[in-house]
């Protein structure tokens, strides 16, 4: 028996002395090998801040969640065939949008100017970018980390556009249509107001996380492809208005809120007070929004529902994004009041008048939350939360005329682009799922699958 403790007590012995050895053999190196890194600068630059890295890339993965939540929030509300095609829309947008983003998106929407409309193909497959290299854009973090945020962006701005699309289109046409309308009207207006040369920004035009360039083009986007598609087979003969499951609506919506704060907050594009000023008007912007929504639907209808609260709140997210930084706490009060008010008015009275059907109204929530915002960073950029910018209010009429001006001319655009692109995607591919498609539901039809099995 003490043979049997003397030898475990030296195979112990043994085993933690050749654990600590190797330890050391890992350990030694890997110190000696980052002074290296640190020395001649290849893999880690010290001017970069390591604060703001992380930041952007938190916020970054906060965006990406933004896309699987508008999926719920979308989901939730179609009918139950419809349900599982309706995410599957949002997250495929995830997949291409990545890969073109990397192979040409990037360079065209930010590498250098051309023409003020796009930029070059100077970052094609991100080839010529070095991993160290300092963005253009922010240069306290590697263009790596830009090329990530920005591409969350564009990929919840395509997504965007589905809302107005559900229930009826095929899912082969909208990933070819993801695709073209990425390269045709998100990344040139894209670069039209926020890269560096582009038309509108050398205007002057201010759009700190994207009403313009998010909002209204992925509107316009929607009413025009809802405009192309047609009205959903039954449309105002089937229940189609409730939702089938208001609790992922609900889930999205308060998921798309959480990640909002990395789109608005994050476009800081570091963490300093100019992102803890974009995350406060954010959340008190969708609040008001949410509250505005729900007295003035129990006013007109008698009762506040819950789907109109969280409308609400994803009107005064998309109506404070464009003026986030450069508006105080009590400007985004009325911003998010207004939105709210504007965006009911447009699907209780704009909609049922015309009869377009925007199945989820992207254009009646987003587009014109979109709107309203980009002209409210006119009327409301104060100097005194960012001394750069003033708008009408605070004693710069121009700044209005610039954002009437942009927002004219960049929704026409849109617009009429995208209308072409349905309309060229109708002729060669099909847009439309046929009418029997339609009556089984596009869960099965298009994807041999059922979102409930009851």
């Amino acid at each position: 028996m003490n043979k049997f403790l003397l030898l475990f007590d030296k195979s112990k012995f043994l085993f933690l002395t050749i654990f600590n050895i190797l330890l050391l053999m890992f350990l030694i190196p890997t110190r000696s090998f980052a002074g290296i890194i640190i020395k001649n600068g290849n893999s880690f630059n010290s001017s970069f801040n390591q604060a703001n890295i992380a930041w952007l890339l938190a916020s970054s993965a906060l965006v990406l969640l933004m896309t699987p939540a508008l999926g719920f929030f979308y989901g939730g509300m179609v009918r139950k065939k419809n349900v599982l095609n309706t995410i599957s829309l949002s997250f495929i947008t995830i997949c291409t949008v990545s890969i073109i983003w990397v192979l040409l998106g990037y360079s065209l929407a930010f590498g250098p100017d051309a023409l003020h409309i796009i930029g070059n193909l100077k970052y094609i497959g991100l080839n010529a970018m070095k991993i160290a290299q300092h963005s253009r854009y922010a240069s306290s973090v590697p263009s790596y980390v830009f090329v990530i945020f920005q591409l969350m962006f564009a990929i919840i701005t395509v997504a965007l556009v589905s809302g107005s699309l559900v229930e009826r289109i095929k899912f082969s046409s909208w990933i070819i249509f993801s695709i073209v309308w990425l390269l045709l009207v998100y990344i040139p207006v894209a670069h039209s107001v926020w890269g560096i040369g582009g038309f509108f920004k050398n205007l002057g035009v201010l759009d700190w996380a994207g009403g313009i360039v998010v909002h209204l083009t992925a509107g316009l986007g929607g009413l025009a492809g809802a405009l192309v598609l047609g009205k959903r087979r039954g449309y105002l003969k089937e229940n189609i208005i409730q939702p089938n499951q208001l609790g992922y609506t609900i889930l999205g919506a308060g998921m798309l809120w959480f990640g909002w704060f990395g789109f608005n907050a994050g476009s800081a594009l570091a963490a300093n007070m100019y992102a803890a000023s974009a995350f406060l008007t954010t959340n008190t912007a969708a609040a008001a929004a949410a509250i505005s929504w729900m007295i003035i639907e129990s006013l007109h209808s008698g009762k506040p529902t819950t789907l109109g609260i969280v409308s609400g709140a994803v009107a005064g997210l998309a109506a404070i994004t464009p003026a986030a930084g450069f508006v105080g706490p009590l400007s985004a009060i009325i911003i998010g009041l207004v939105a709210g008010a504007i965006c009911y008015f447009m699907i209780i009275i704009v909609k049922n008048r015309l009869g377009y059907d925007d199945s989820l109204d992207v254009f009646n929530v987003h587009g014109a939350a979109g709107v309203w915002g980009a002209l409210a960073t006119g009327l409301f950029a104060s100097p005194f939360i960012n001394p750069k910018y003033s708008g009408l209010f605070f004693g710069n009429p121009r700044q209005f005329l610039i954002q009437l001006i942009t927002v004219i001319c960049v929704g026409v655009y849109a617009f009429i682009m995208s209308f072409v692109i349905f309309k060229i995607i109708d002729k060669i591919f099909g847009l439309r799922a046929t009418q029997d498609s339609e009556g089984i539901g596009l869960d099965v039809t298009q994807h041999n699958e059922v979102g409930y099995n009851l």
